[in-house]
């Protein structure tokens, strides 16, 4: 993983002199005598930012090595660098942080960890690295490596890093497989256990070889090799006879002879559609379009339009939205949703012209009728312009006065909030009309003249309301 991270990255290798003040920082004798928080200190002070990828690809390579770094002081302080490298950070935004899972996963059997290249912490070293990942280090990296190892784990609580490997689980899943398959190239002798005192300059010479160099081997990796096979040349034995035929006679053509051929039928009527749905069309292309629709009335479920544009149709051309209407109730699922969204839309003339021409071509959904009348009300109710919401009150008085006449509604369902309108808006002609409407409709006036009969007496709550209505418009009048 740490090899993927450095090939993404493109850092450069450690310089002659980097690695001499990495390697004098982790002697024996330095981190005997130093504290933990000094060794950082001066580990900054030799080495910038946008160094620490390539120290911590260093000190991975000296872990990973039991003969280069023998102490276990040694090891713990390599690792308390990888930490502090990033320490800034949350501790999974380290790329080093998988070395540290790994270092607290690993278990106690040598026979099981011989090939893990990575050293085998004790209790205490273990607790150590737990605190120093959850953050909580500070006291801890003030005593030196030594003391840290031969320290007692039970004095130290307890912490959950839970949290912490299940986002390092979700990062490296996200990973290439051959970045999750490869493994270093680099094998430790695991017999070579006795090293030598006065082996010092041969471990230098080691560490210098696998870290120095333009390709320093501590950079190569194992990784599965995916094979890529030519395709064969032939697939058939007689394949190049295409390349040049000489009797024709036994060679037969697939050709697709209905290639490059386009359907016509409601083409033209959806690109009309579609611009009915941008702009007023004019006379010559309403007529071209209400005649296919005429012709063909099956072509309306290919026209493009959906509940959302059909807003735009009616504020653009009304007419077409009403045809197009009318198709749809004769066979779509959809016709619902064009309904919703007509009840729902804001309210203007050409609405309430598609609404009004459809209830008298059609028998609409009483609960879809009584919810634009509501619609209505309550826009003409909450509007803040004075001017437009006294054009809009007449256009919904002459537009309930013709369902009214026309028998579309029953107006009894409606009465209270009809009436309420009314009242609210009597200073308008068109409003005190329709209430008087009301008024021959409670009292059976209409009915009876429709009939030819005479008048009756008004109720008395007809009789009260009419009171308050004239009470209010009289300033007015």
């Amino acid at each position: 993983l740490i090899h993927f991270y450095k090939r993404r990255t493109m850092v450069s290798n450690l310089s002659h002199r980097e690695l001499g003040h990495l390697l004098n920082l982790v002697d024996n004798d330095m981190v005997n005598k130093h504290s933990l928080e000094s060794l950082c200190t001066r580990l900054h002070q030799h080495f910038h930012k946008q160094d620490n990828f390539k120290v911590g690809t260093a000190l991975v390579t000296l872990l990973q090595q039991p003969d280069l770094l023998p102490s276990a002081a040694q090891k713990l302080t390599a690792i308390t660098f990888l930490y502090d490298l990033y320490k800034s950070d949350h501790v999974s935004l380290n790329p080093f942080a998988p070395v540290f899972i790994h270092l607290l996963n690993t278990v106690d059997n040598y026979e099981d960890n011989k090939y893990c290249q990575l050293p085998v912490l004790n209790p205490s070293e273990r607790q150590y690295l737990t605190q120093l990942v959850a953050g909580q280090g500070k006291d801890f990296i003030k005593k030196t490596a030594a003391i840290i190892c031969k320290g007692d784990p039970m004095t130290v609580p307890q912490v959950d890093l839970t949290g912490v490997q299940l986002i390092l689980a979700e990062r490296q899943s996200q990973l290439p497989h051959t970045a999750r398959s490869s493994v270093s190239g680099i094998i430790s002798d695991a017999d070579n256990t006795d090293i030598a005192m006065d082996a010092a300059a041969a471990q230098r010479k080691t560490i210098e070889g696998l870290l120095l160099g333009s390709d320093p081997l501590a950079v190569k990796t194992v990784r599965p090799e995916f094979l890529r096979l030519a395709p064969p040349l032939y697939l058939r034995d007689n394949e190049m006879i295409w390349q040049d035929p000489v009797d024709m006679s036994y060679i037969t053509y697939e050709y697709d002879t209905t290639m490059l051929e386009t359907d016509d039928i409601g083409s033209e009527a959806k690109k009309l559609t579609f611009r009915a749905c941008k702009t007023s069309l004019t006379l010559g292309e309403q007529q071209k379009l209400l005649s296919e629709l005429e012709k063909d009335p099956s072509i309306v479920s290919t026209l493009g339009l959906t509940p959302a544009k059909l807003p735009d149709l009616v504020e653009y051309n009304p007419m077409i939205a009403i045809e197009i209407l009318l198709k749809l109730m004769q066979g779509s699922t959809q016709i619902t949703e064009y309904f919703s969204v007509l009840v729902n839309k804001e309210v203007s003339l050409h609405s309430m012209e598609v609404v009004n021409r459809l209830t008298t071509a059609v028998e609409l959904p009483t609960e879809f009728v009584h919810l634009y009348i509501s619609n209505c009300i309550t826009t003409c109710e909450t509007m803040k312009d004075k001017y437009m919401q006294n054009r809009l009150v007449r256009l919904v008085c002459v537009f309930l006065q013709s369902l009214i006449r026309n028998k579309i509604i029953n107006v009894g369902e409606l009465f209270i909030e009809v009436q309420a309108f009314c009242i609210e808006f009597s200073r308008i002609r068109e409003a005190a009309a329709l209430f008087r409407l009301l008024r021959q409709l409670d009292s059976g006036e209409l009915e009876q003249q429709q009939q030819g009969g005479g008048a009756q007496q008004p109720t008395a709550a007809t009789t009260t309301t009419t009171a308050a209505i004239n009470n209010k418009s009289s300033p007015k009048q």
